[in-house]
């Protein structure tokens, strides 16, 4: 099972929350979920991000065990948040989203699954220092779009295929490139600021070219998503 696919909360103790922050950012509102305030309400608190085409899910997995609060991010074109008009999605717009998240919840761990393992790389070295650790799980939306340019063509979706997520994301964000070199750039801008000495964890299983580049950097722990989070809650 996937550390985000599942209906039942992970710790019957720890009471789910409904709770949804609006964060306005660049005409997009960002639905930040509050899932759980876990057994210690004053810990860092553990940020979820989903996988392509995925959302927040309604409550915490039972996989995913953390001792503070646990909110879930959904992206631009995902789960609440808006659905821009005619696509433009990047990676970075997506690094945008977790930056605004940020501005709201302080200093988090994440839990990046898929598409969220690679913007978890990204914004963890755009804001090394509030960025305590980024467990890296497989999902839809890891691979990407390779190592090298695609098809520049854009298809138009079907106009009946209007709900969330947005037929543009699943289109663009698929084709997003990731050379391997380019994401060993963020990793060394990661481990040179960051104030852990294992601020990465790549947990997943699938390693696209650019995921066992990072894999294989000097400093990048691995291992299960249970073990690499029990390591960063005790910081």
């Amino acid at each position: 099972m996937s550390p985000l696919d599942s209906e039942s909360p992970a710790d019957s103790n720890s009471p789910a929350v409904s709770d949804t922050i609006w964060v306005r950012h660049n005409r997009i509102d960002l639905a930040i979920h509050h899932l759980t305030n876990g057994s210690d309400p004053t810990h860092r608190p553990l940020l979820l991000l989903h996988g392509l085409g995925e959302r927040t899910p309604d409550e915490v997995p039972p996989s995913v065990r953390w001792p503070g609060p646990v909110y879930g991010l959904d992206f631009t074109g995902h789960g609440q948040s808006t659905i821009p008009v005619g696509g433009g999605y990047t990676s970075e717009i997506l690094v945008g989203d977790v930056d605004a998240s940020l501005e709201e919840l302080g200093e988090v761990t994440i839990l990046g699954r898929g598409l969220g393992a690679y913007i978890g790389l990204l914004i963890a070295a755009a804001r090394p220092q509030q960025v305590m650790g980024v467990v890296m799980s497989d999902g839809p939306g890891l691979v990407g779009g390779g190592i090298h340019p695609g098809s520049p063509s854009v298809p138009f979706p079907a106009p009946w295929a209007s709900n969330t997520p947005d037929p543009f994301a699943l289109l663009e964000l698929a084709r997003d490139v990731r050379p391997p070199d380019y994401a060993q750039t963020y990793v060394r801008f990661v481990l040179e600021s960051s104030k852990l000495e294992k601020a990465l964890m790549v947990c997943a299983v699938a390693r696209p070219e650019w995921l066992a580049a990072v894999a294989a950097e000097p400093g990048v722990g691995q291992g299960t998503v249970d073990e690499a989070l029990q390591f960063y809650a005790g910081f």
